[in-house]
């Protein structure tokens, strides 16, 4: 079905809606629509439509003479079909100083009994030929000329296209359902977004309330751990601390020392026992035995056993012994070490224990601000600048890097959140729904596929890699004028929503390549033609069910605007 037929039955619907009474009503001139049978009701006289003050004898009508300046009185006739908007004012019974106006009417009615009533150009009437697509009763050639007999089939073409409307209704339903899911879902996804977007909010409340609370715990662990006086484990300030790190060092060294000993001396075991096996064998072995490989191996033991070698160290023996043997009298007597005198700061800070327990908080407290305020001021040496932190600040921090590191995460989150709620997801937010869906189409050597809102790809089906066609840059409503194919497949005329992608792969010796995907109603997603229109940019014709029953200009439509199936 052509564009113009279309057209035509797009133009027809209101007369669908118009009832007349043939039983009141005179019979109208050929060629006239219902709607407009309310100018010619008059027996004895025409009034011009366009131009009242012009009245003709009834005589005159359908004269195929043009005596109105919007041709009003040739209905049937193709008198007047030079008339149009641009035409200038043509020869004609017309008074002078009137001028040429454009059509009074739309075409030439047929009324199609069986099919749909449509209108034809006047230029079509008797022009030899049958137009069965606009007018499948014949009337238009009602003159025959020629000898053209032009045959009712509107019986036969409007039983057709009911069989075909039937099947379009069908599919137009399975499309508009398939929408209404697609809009549902879109809804159900926005509202998840919504519902993460406002659980994050109260997680980042949350997490800053607590990092705050972390900030301000490590802080006062930091100032107490450098308000304390530095008494390491036991007694005797840096003396004690360090006593205990050279024990644990110490006895380190020595328990290697002891397992390098054990290992030592269980080679010179096996280096003896070989040595014995050797030796017997050079005694035992028959000299006389023509053996070439027997007596190098009896000569290298002899150059062996002929070289001088060291005998073991005893003395040295003795001493790893008394090293290794914690109650010889070389041994350290720690102990010496860990019970050193009390110092006076430390006789200060024991005079807290004789005090009652909220007085000697108080006291302790006053203490460590005042060495916190002699060390920050460089009166007092910061005892711990090269010592490590306690395990409750190092605890402390890493709580506080994890709860900032959680803060940063909710934070990038939500905005992308925010970002993905304000895109443009189509009407009703469709594509929210279609989002990463992809199509793809054989094409020849090639297969194409198109991701909604993701990316457009060419595949090679002889191996290789895939040519990225653009990525996803927005969404746009573009005007299309395009014949609809037989099999409905195709874009038709008016406007259309499409998807622009844009910086796909870069085409030698032009541009990065991009491709716009123009959809059309359709039950099913799918690719109907993909044309290259110039260097590199692409177009693509979609049917979607997404787009069905919708105008682009609305953002969200009650029902269908017009049957694209």
């Amino acid at each position: 079905m052509g564009k113009q037929h279309l057209n035509s039955i797009a133009l027809l619907l209101p007369l669908l809606s118009i009832t007349t009474n043939a039983a009141s009503d005179p019979p109208r001139p050929r060629g006239v629509g219902p709607e407009f049978a309310k100018f010619y009701k008059d027996a004895e006289a025409f009034t011009c439509i366009s131009n009242p003050s012009i009245k003709l004898d009834i005589a005159r009508l359908n004269d195929d003479y043009c005596d109105c300046p919007d041709g009003s009185d040739e209905p049937g006739t193709s008198a007047c079909s030079y008339i149009s908007p641009l035409s200038p004012p043509q020869p004609s019974r017309v008074k002078i100083g009137q001028f040429n106006e454009s059509l009074a009417l739309p075409g030439y009615y047929c009324k199609n009994k069986g099919h749909i009533p449509s209108y034809i150009p006047f230029t079509n009437i008797n022009d030899g030929i049958c137009d069965y697509e606009l007018c499948c009763d014949g009337s238009d050639e009602w003159d025959g000329v020629g000898g053209i007999k032009c045959e009712d089939r509107c019986a036969k073409i409007g039983k057709e296209w009911r069989k075909q409307d039937e099947a379009r209704q069908k599919s137009l339903g399975a499309a508009n359902k398939r929408r209404k899911e697609l809009v549902t879902e879109a809804a159900r996804l926005k509202k998840e977004v919504e519902d993460r977007i406002k659980t994050l909010h109260t997680q980042v409340q949350g997490a800053e309330i607590k990092v705050t609370a972390l900030e301000k715990s490590l802080q006062e662990l930091e100032r107490a751990e450098k308000g304390k006086v530095f008494k390491g484990t036991g007694k005797g300030g840096k003396l004690t601390v360090l006593t205990s790190l050279a024990k644990d060092t110490i006895q380190e060294l020595i328990n290697n020392l002891g397992r390098v000993k054990n290992e030592r001396d269980t080679a010179r075991s096996r280096i003896e026992e070989l040595e014995a096996i050797l030796r017997t064998f050079k005694e035992e072995y028959n000299p006389n035995f023509n053996d070439e490989g027997v007596k190098r191996a009896v000569k290298a033991w002899e150059d062996y056993a002929a070289q001088d070698r060291p005998g073991p160290d005893e003395a040295g023996d003795r001493d790893l012994d008394e090293i290794l043997n914690p109650e010889s009298e070389s041994a350290i007597n720690w102990a010496e070490y860990e019970t050193t005198e009390e110092s006076d700061v430390e006789v200060l800070y024991k005079f807290e224990e004789y005090l009652p327990e909220p007085l000697r908080d108080w006291v302790d407290a006053k203490l460590r601000d005042l060495r916190v305020m002699l060390i920050e001021n460089g009166i007092l040496a910061d005892p711990h600048t090269d010592t490590p932190e306690s395990k409750a600040v190092t605890d402390a921090r890493q709580q506080l890097n994890s709860a900032k590191s959680e803060l940063e995460n909710d934070k990038t989150e939500l905005t992308n959140h925010q970002e993905d709620l304000d895109k443009d997801y189509g009407p009703s937010g469709i594509f929210r729904a279609l989002k990463g869906h992809c199509v793809s189409q054989d094409s020849g050597e090639y297969t194409y596929e198109f991701c909604y809102l993701d990316k457009t790809t060419q595949k090679s089906k002889k191996g290789g890699g895939h040519t990225g066609m653009g990525n996803f840059a927005r969404i746009e409503i573009i005007t299309v004028d395009d014949d609809v194919p037989a099999d409905g497949k195709g874009l038709g005329a008016g406007q259309r929503y499409a998807l622009k992608y844009e910086n796909g792969q870069h085409c030698w010796n032009g541009p990065n390549r991009s491709t716009m995907v123009i959809l059309a109603c359709a039950e099913k997603d799918e690719i109907w033609k993909i044309v290259e229109e110039e260097k590199c940019v692409y177009r693509m014709e979609v049917g979607s069910p997404a787009v069905c029953g919708i105008e682009p200009a609305k953002e969200d439509a009650s029902g269908p605007a017009h049957n694209e199936l």
